[in-house]
């Protein structure tokens, strides 16, 4: 007879990662280097660590090596709430009555809602080592300030949040919940920067943007003494932090000889989805394994399936290296009425060229249809999910009823990144029939288009 699978699959904390895993160092073809904006020549560790901690600029250049230990100390930060549990929705495929086989990794169990606390710890915690006393980021719906609070909170470390504007004015609670941690929030773009008075100079009513917000906390980290800048996904050291999310899972799923056919996450700047798929991309790529890739991003903010594949700035006031990515431009100013995170206007390099070689599929959702989505979850698995995290959920049920229609009995895995416990005002938007969907036209996105740098590796 077979073994029933539980519907919580948790590790012991031995079977918990050791290593993160380098993606970069296995893909057969490696996404294009960070270039100076000045010379257009690979970037050296010297140009970034005037911005970056030392040991996020050694991971961020590091594409060599697979297996990249965790510091003891890191472990013992992610023993507060990891190993998170790999769940059987059982209840969410009945009401689908689908053959599927339907399964979510939750990083949900955690103060701040979601996985960005991976990160944030391991960010904070070289900082510390390094002998830094504060820190600057930005966050779009607050997730990635809440952890990276929580993480300075932990390491005594003082934290300067530049969160987008109209973030900051939805969600007043997630506000709140920084400034328990002792984080100082300023809603973005604001008048304390100079990048900040000149985005409000151009635009006085804007309601901000993540490359906004960048640019005003890197500027202040590069003003303030013992200060650096933490970022909270995009970049490679950030999707290198989170792989103990793929790792827990394929060891959870190893465990009951588990095979995923298909593996779904949503994309803003790719942290999550770039963590979840990262060992089992390893598979695929060395041929170990047909598994389907599916990113899934808002339709308001499209830059996988609309975006252009060109090197950009990552701020709005082009202070940053030059990222090979998908991207709407960084100049480009997200719909108000966007509900969620995944506002960015890039996307990770790793994500992005394995999009470009044919292995990631991309697909932009409209919010209304993610908030359907959101509910109909709700209601099986009693669990209220995130905005962002509704967009995997979206697409996962498309998948699980697809294999309703032609009989066949897949293993979908998607990332649950988060909750939604701090999004009601969208939940009540969405109740109360006020949401708007916004599918930016062509017209508007020709305006980011036209502020990505003019540079012979865009021709």
């Amino acid at each position: 007879m077979a073994q029933k699978i539980p519907i919580r699959i948790y590790l012991t904390e031995d079977e918990t990662p050791q290593f993160w895993y380098n993606l970069r160092a296995v893909m057969k073809e490696k996404p294009e280097p960070i270039l100076h904006p000045g010379t257009l020549k690979p970037v050296t560790s010297a140009d970034m660590e005037v911005v970056f901690c030392k040991e996020m600029v050694k991971q961020e250049l590091d594409e060599t090596t697979p297996l990249i230990p965790i510091p003891d100390g890191i472990r013992e930060f992610y023993r507060a709430y990891r190993p998170s549990p790999l769940v059987r929705a059982y209840f969410l495929e009945k009401a689908l009555g689908t053959p599927a086989e339907i399964y979510y990794k939750f990083e949900g169990t955690n103060t701040s809602g979601s996985h960005k606390l991976n990160s944030a710890g391991a960010q904070a915690y070289y900082a510390k080592e390094e002998g830094l006393t504060s820190l600057t980021t930005e966050t779009g719906a607050g997730q990635w300030g809440t952890a990276m609070a929580m993480a300075c909170a932990f390491y005594d470390l003082k934290l300067t949040v530049y969160m987008v504007k109209v973030s900051s004015e939805q969600k007043p609670y997630r506000k709140a919940l920084m400034e328990a941690y002792g984080a100082g929030l300023i809603p973005s773009p604001s008048n304390t920067t100079e990048s900040g008075r000149k985005i409000l100079a151009n635009d006085p009513n804007t309601g901000g943007s993540l490359g906004c917000a960048i640019s005003e906390a890197i500027e202040t980290a590069v003003k303030t003494d013992k200060c650096r800048y933490v970022l909270g996904s995009v970049l490679n050291h950030v999707l290198l932090h989170q792989t103990v999310i793929g790792l827990e899972t394929k060891t959870a799923m190893d465990k009951y000889g588990i095979k995923p056919d298909i593996i779904i996450g949503c994309a803003g700047g790719g942290s999550n989805l770039g963590g979840l798929l990262a060992p089992f991309m390893g598979d695929k790529i060395a041929g170990k394994s047909n598994a389907r890739f599916i990113a899934v991003e808002p339709a308001s903010c499209p830059s996988f399936t609309r975006g252009r594949f060109v090197y950009d700035f990552g701020d709005t006031a082009k202070t940053t290296p030059l990222i090979r990515m998908q991207t709407l431009g960084n100049g480009f100013i997200p719909s108000s009425n966007h509900a969620g995170g995944l506002r960015y206007h890039g996307m990770s390099s790793i994500l992005s060229k394995l999009y470009h070689d044919g292995l990631l599929e991309a697909r932009a959702e409209v919010q209304t249809d993610v908030f359907d989505a959101a509910l109909r979850f709700m209601k099986t698995e009693g669990i209220l999910p995130a905005p962002e995290s509704s967009h995997a959920i979206k697409a996962a049920i498309d998948e699980a009823l697809e294999c309703k229609k032609t009989g066949e009995k897949k293993v979908i895995l998607f990332g649950l990144s988060g909750t939604g416990y701090f999004d009601m005002t969208a939940y009540m938007a969405y109740n109360n029939k006020t949401m708007n969907d916004y599918i930016p036209t062509d017209a508007d996105l020709e305006k980011g288009f036209a502020t990505i740098p003019d540079i012979p590796q865009n021709k």
